[in-house]
């Protein structure tokens, strides 16, 4: 009876992760996002939800945020086990994993353990314009490997963690690449052959179809319970529905709309609709270097004609919440209504005022713009709705829908007269560095990323920021530099969007969705597909 009974213990152990737990017999993830295709797997460009949640499997941090939960105070330990940093700041010290390995690559078909260069290589990459999109978090740094798994990185001025700990975090520029992979293939190989570290490995890629990850044995923390993830790219909304529904697909990127949450929640398939933050702060950015844009009368103007409260009311009060400044007010350094309100800085809709301004700027009947956009629907309806709600001040905006890639490509080459932007940032520094700092401006800036209004006027408030070691000073620059933002309507706020995806039951991320700074649910080595799928 015995032997019976230690036969049947080891069994239920290595078909479960827990006690009373039944997993899926076939441990294959399908998942589609709303895109035509990827844009890029380099880490250290991508940007754009298809792109950041395949990333995310495939790569890793010195430091990590603890899945489902982007609150610092949750950031831990990934390929560093442990760090210091000097007492004037300026000295960070990370001691890294032993027996950590990178993915397989041609020549390397057990791949190779990561050391000090791979962290270095990777560090100088990410803060290099010409290899790396965020270049502009790292300024003033420099990377040194004292021996095979100690890294040193010195700052020009001292950061507090708040600030720093972000840069070497798994999200876009502190994601770990290899640099042999690199060295010996090149960027352009790389950008659709990734290797890194992660609970997933790279297998193949076919274009505007899918990604196919496969489960890491050699994981650091552990082989992932799920054995393959296909990541599909199908821009089609019913496609993606239809999948779902018929077991297709385990998770989908759903319409981030109320009505269809609504919808999806009363079907008969027992369906789990899962809507969580931190959001994605949605920006109307005017080019404030293209007339007539560069009139400030005009695009306060057009800040007056636009309704934040008609769009969250279209949209949806479940999947949204209003945003008055750049930075959400509940990050360090945000404004709440009150704060904007008190400066006269709300634009709260008047249409009057509107047409008023634009005559007192020569343009009393109104004006035609040219705006790219994506086809994805989180940005493609409420552009709509823009488009509709400008008519009443007679300006027309004529809008050019381009497939999600290509968006990106276009607004960073300055193609757009007005970039309607969603995103999320981890902290006040990098939402102003990124999008409102006069090095950061796309074309033109020294490190060019998503400063799409060309604006400079907030440049010393943001430098002022970063060196404020106290955090009411370091809070008050931040401030400041949202004011003259606002005051100069380089760009309207509007909304905070909650994201939204829709899942088979049996699917089981193993962590709570908090708020998670990788656009997706997140997947990782605990994601398990329970039985009954």
């Amino acid at each position: 009876m015995k032997t019976v009974l230690s036969l049947f213990c080891t069994v239920l152990l290595v078909g479960s992760i827990a006690w009373g737990v039944e997993l899926a017999e076939r441990q294959l993830l399908r998942i589609a996002f709303d895109a035509g295709d990827l844009s890029t797997l380099d880490p250290h460009f991508a940007a754009a939800t298809m792109d950041r949640g395949v990333v995310d499997m495939i790569y890793n941090g010195l430091v990590r945020y603890r899945p489902g939960n982007i609150d610092p105070e949750y950031i831990e330990p990934d390929l560093a086990e442990r760090w210091t940093v000097s007492e004037d700041g300026l000295t960070w010290m990370f001691y890294l994993r032993e027996g950590v390995y990178f993915h397989p690559f041609p020549g390397y078909p057990d791949g190779y353990e990561l050391t000090a260069d791979d962290v270095v290589y990777s560090l100088e990459k990410a803060a290099d314009p010409q290899r790396s999109g965020y270049s502009g978090m790292y300024g003033g740094m420099s990377f040194e490997a004292l021996d095979e798994y100690t890294v040193r990185i010195t700052l020009a001025e001292p950061e507090s963690p708040l600030l720093f700990l972000p840069k070497v975090a798994d999200y876009s520029g502190g994601f770990i690449v290899s640099k042999r992979a690199l060295e010996e293939n090149g960027l352009d190989w790389f950008r659709s052959n990734p290797v890194g570290t992660g609970p997933f490995a790279f297998a193949e890629y076919r274009p505007m179809d899918r990604v196919v990850l496969v489960r890491n044995e050699r994981y650091f923390r552990g082989a992932p319970v799920l054995e393959q993830v296909e990541i599909r790219y199908m821009p089609d909304l019913s496609a993606r529905e239809l999948g779902l529904r018929r077991g297709e697909l385990h998770l989908i990127e759903g319409l981030r709309e109320q009505p269809w949450v609504e919808k999806v929640e009363g079907l008969p398939e027992d369906l789990a609709v899962d809507v969580f933050g931190p959001g994605e702060t949605h920006v109307v950015h005017f080019n404030t270097r293209v007339p007539p844009l560069d009139d400030v009368r005009v695009r306060q103007a057009l800040a007056y004609a636009i309704s934040r409260e008609e769009l969250m009311v279209f949209i949806g009060e479940r999947v949204t919440q209003p945003l008055y400044s750049p930075v959400p007010e509940f990050l360090a350094g945000g404004l709440t209504r009150e704060q904007a309100e008190a400066r006269g800085l709300l634009y709260e809709v008047d249409r009057d005022k509107a047409r008023a301004l634009l005559a007192e700027a020569g343009y009393p009947d109104g004006f035609g713009v040219d705006v790219i956009i994506t086809e994805m629907a989180s940005y493609l309806s409420p552009t709509q709705a823009i488009q509709a709600q400008l008519t009443h001040v007679g300006i027309a905006k004529d809008l050019r829908v381009v497939e999600h890639s290509t968006f990106h490509s276009l607004i960073r080459d300055d193609l757009s007269a007005m970039v309607h932007y969603e995103c999320w940032r981890p902290n006040a520094d990098v939402f102003l560095t990124h999008f409102y700092h006069s090095a950061s401006r796309v074309v033109y800036g020294e490190r060019p990323i998503t400063n799409f209004s060309h604006f400079y006027q907030a440049d010393y408030p943001i430098e002022r920021a970063r060196v404020a070691l106290d955090p009411e000073e370091q809070t008050g620059w931040w401030k400041e530099a949202q004011f003259r933002i606002l005051e100069d309507m380089a760009a309207y706020p509007l909304y905070i969007l909650g994201f939204v995806y829709a899942r088979q039951p049996e699917l089981d991320y193993v962590h709570d969705l908090v708020a998670i700074a990788a656009l997706y649910p997140q997947i990782t080595e605990k994601t398990r597909i329970l039985a009954g799928s």
